[in-house]
Formats: structure tokens, sequence, C-alpha cells
């Protein structure tokens, strides 16, 4: 079992591994999954698009941020192909992994696909973001807190506030138009 701090250092030097132009050990184009790959790189208008991680806890969140045309956006379809292009990226990321550190990774996804924002720049020009969240199965060494524990805790700490009685030493009044 790896620790939290060994799994995150994995996951971003995956993360890392991804940037446009990467390499393979043969010399040959990474292929993360992404809509920049596809097309001749000289010929074909180059479509922007890449991927971020974020750690918190035992949890991942994945985010993707894509040039797309209005088109696309009203296809039918297209929060699916953007879970699909998700799906891709962390496909990528777990074989990544386990060529990095030599160790399988389970990556558990949860919730569903959130559209974050969908922007127009101009009437050429879209911009979609999205992203995942991931709970990092194998995690050893994290204390995970329930929110009911931490709510309780928030609680019980307003309430010392209201039963508190006044200090004998403090004699300051009100004034009669503050209230």
């Amino acid at each position: 079992m790896a620790t939290v701090y060994e799994i995150v250092q994995g996951l971003s030097q995956a993360a890392a591994n991804a940037y446009d132009g990467a390499l393979d050990a043969k010399g040959e184009p990474l292929l993360v999954g992404l809509q920049r790959e596809e097309g001749d790189a000289i010929l074909d208008k180059r479509v922007m698009d890449g991927f971020n991680v974020k750690f918190y806890g035992n949890m991942m969140c994945l985010s993707y941020m894509s040039e797309v045309t209005l088109k696309e956006v009203y296809a039918n379809g297209f929060e699916t192909r953007m879970e699909e292009q998700i799906a891709e990226i962390v496909k990528f990321l777990k074989k990544e992994y386990k060529k990095i550190t030599g160790e399988a990774l389970g990556l558990k996804k949860k919730g569903s696909l959130k559209m974050g924002n969908v922007q127009s720049t101009s009437r050429v020009r879209t911009w979609v973001q999205a992203h995942c969240e991931y709970e990092i199965q194998g995690v050893t060494g994290h204390d995970v807190k329930d929110k009911n524990d931490i709510d309780s805790a928030i609680k019980s700490f307003l309430e010392l506030g209201k039963n508190a009685k006044k200090p004998e030493n403090v004699s300051i009044t009100p004034k009669a138009n503050e209230k």
C-alpha cells in the first residue's frame, strides 16, 4: 500500500508527462486521448485542449478544458463526448502511473461530470470547462472525516458562545442609541 504522498507524486508526474509534443521511449508522439493529437500538426487547425489534476484528501479532481464550436455545443451527445474525453484521460493517467511507479492505481468515479463553464468568446470561439472527481483507491495514512463529524463540531463550538457568561470585571454598558 502506498501513502497519499507517493500516490499524489506518481499521479502528478503522470499528468506532467502529458504535455503537448511529448514523446514516448521509442520517440513516437505520446497519445493521451486529447483532441489536439488528431490530424496533422502542421496542416490542420490546432485544437486547444488540455487537462489538470488537483488533489484533496483521498480525492482527485480532473479538470478538462477545450476549444469547441457552437455547433458542437448544441449537438446531441455533447456531455457524453466530454465524459468519454475525461475517461480517455483517466485511462492514460492509470497507464502512465503504472509505468512510473510499477503499481496499479484504482480511481473510483464519485458523482457525475460537472460542466463548469461553456463560454463564447466570439462568434467563432467557444471554451468548455468540465471536471469530474475520483476517489483514489488504496490510500493509507489519511484520515477521512465524515461531513456529519465536522458539522457537529461546528455546532458544538457555536453553542459554547451562546451559553457563555459575561465576565465579572466587564463594566461596559451599551449606549442608549446602540442596541
